[in-house]
């Protein structure tokens, strides 16, 4: 099977269930980010970091497939004639539980934070940052775009909490390599 299909050629693609859309459409905008923060993580994990962060890095890599997956399948292509599901895996709220036990994890290990932090630390925990950040930006756009569309409201729940553990797990990198935290203090 050859990598390249040329169906894209002229500036369209088509979502899961046949949908042709322009490569500029939100919902492919929404799902293309998804699919850079799920690089981006891949690039953390490859450094010398917690063999858990890794494992629970996999795990939110999955998760982001399946959320690609969601996000590239309009809600009414999401379910066949016969009533099943065109998706294997759907994201649901115990996958943000998990974020949030995973969070609170973390968060024992921490200091308690009483200000702002500068994002930085080793190149691994400003690479956490660099994920977060990329996060917030997809929360934006599948946010604009559930205004438009239905689509799964546990999506964007999902995505917020895990701009925490991304936040959370940059402070857990630059900690693991004694980087100090630098406060943000306003006028300083």
């Amino acid at each position: 099977m050859k990598i390249y299909t040329k169906t894209g050629d002229k500036g369209t693609t088509s979502l899961y269930g046949g949908t042709k859309v322009s490569k500029d459409n939100l919902r492919i905008e929404a799902y293309g980010t998804i699919d850079e923060l799920n690089s981006y993580i891949g690039l953390i994990r490859s450094y010398e970091i917690d063999f858990i962060l890794v494992e629970e890095f996999m795990i939110i890599q999955k998760d982001l497939f399946n959320i690609g997956a969601e996000l590239a399948t309009p809600q009414d292509k999401i379910m066949l004639a016969n009533g099943t599901s065109r998706l294997k895996v759907r994201i649901l709220e115990d996958d943000v539980t998990q974020l949030e036990n995973w969070i609170d994890d973390i968060d024992q290990s921490l200091e308690m934070m009483t200000h702002f932090i500068l994002p930085g630390g080793n190149q691994a925990s400003s690479h956490a940052h660099v994920a977060r950040c990329i996060c917030r930006r997809a929360e934006r756009l599948i946010t604009t775009l559930s205004k438009e569309e239905e689509i799964n409201p546990i999506i964007i729940k999902y995505i917020n909490r895990l701009s925490d553990y991304l936040f959370t797990a940059a402070r857990k990198i630059a900690k693991d390599n004694n980087h100090e935290e630098i406060k943000w203090i306003p006028g300083e």
